[in-house]
């Protein structure tokens, strides 16, 4: 049986350049056309931390400088991010199917994520983006532009943005129409464009949402079969890195919750994997999550590895 999959690809697997990142993404290709080939309905998210980071900065490095450059807001440097990704990843994609005989169309959907504005997450921002600054420089930036501003672990002072949680997909209705004509859809790119909805209007806001999540969002709306997390590691494991380390194949929600209250998953790492796992395991009956290594995603939908989370 063939099953619809949503693959969540890390930004920090697509390298820090332009350039890198072209070369990074032949082989990227690779595993997603495996499964393509094998049948399998494939739709694409990513995530896009370096690559905004560059942006972000590249525009306020400008704005800063003698040319007068218009400063760039936060959700335009991410619609930018998702635009240079997805031309990379797709031209990709679309060259490795053919090179096996497949012409499979493969499109970039622009996408906006919709976040509530009352999101507790804009009380308390904490994701860290730009450039870095001194105390007092950034205490004129945040006197003079409201930003919220902290010291980031030794290096300067940056810019923080809330992490909203993502509530519905803008887009959904023409990657649904994309994904029902066989099209490769890659969409929800860095977690999406955050916006509020005030009436008719979607407005960006300078926020982060965890592309984990975006892509659990995406898969619940797309009803996924499968959702596939891609990390470093093959497989999710408890005691990380110490002598009793335990490699874990699968993992019920009782379980998930058990070595999350432990404390066994770090919060930037695997614990957004997991939660986000969990989330789309429990949204339906039947659904899975798997989590593992991008060369090991097809291995992982035969059960041969990574770690599958379900009811």
């Amino acid at each position: 049986m063939k099953d619809k999959i949503v693959v969540a690809l890390g930004g920090n697997a697509l390298g820090k350049t332009p350039v890198e990142q072209l070369q990074l993404v032949k082989q990227t290709a690779k595993p997603i056309v495996d499964l393509i080939q094998e049948g399998h309905e494939v739709v694409l998210a990513h995530g896009n931390g370096p690559q905004v980071g560059m942006i972000n900065l590249a525009m306020s490095t400008a704005s800063n400088s003698e040319a007068g450059t218009p400063e760039m807001p936060f959700p335009e440097c991410g619609a930018m991010s998702q635009g240079y990704i997805g031309y990379h990843l797709q031209n990709a994609i679309r060259e490795e199917l053919l090179n096996r005989g497949m012409n499979t169309p493969v499109a970039t959907v622009i996408t906006q994520v919709i976040v509530d504005k009352e999101d507790p997450a804009f009380k308390h921002p904490t994701k860290p983006i730009g450039s870095f600054y001194s105390k007092e420089e950034a205490e004129v930036i945040m006197s003079e532009k409201g930003y919220d501003m902290v010291e980031d672990a030794g290096r300067g002072w940056r810019r923080v943005v809330a992490s909203p949680l993502p509530i519905d997909v803008a887009e959904k209705e023409t990657v649904m129409a994309l994904i029902e004509k066989n099209h490769v859809v890659i969409t929800v790119g860095g977690g999406g464009i955050p916006v509020v909805q005030e009436g008719n209007q979607l407005i960006g806001v300078p926020a982060v949402i965890d592309k984990d999540f975006a892509s659990s969002k995406l898969a619940e709306i797309v009803d996924a079969d499968y959702l596939i997390i891609l990390t470093a590691v093959e497989q999710v494991a408890i005691n990380y890195g110490k002598p009793d380390e335990k490699w874990l194949k699968e993992l019920s929600i009782e379980e998930c919750n058990q070595y999350i209250s432990e404390g066994h998953f770090a919060p930037g790492s695997m614990l957004p994997k997991v939660q986000a796992a969990m989330k789309f395991a429990t949204s339906k009956p039947g659904r899975r999550a798997l989590i593992t290594s991008l060369e090991k995603a097809a291995d992982g939908i035969e059960g041969k590895t990574g770690t599958l989370i379900k009811m």
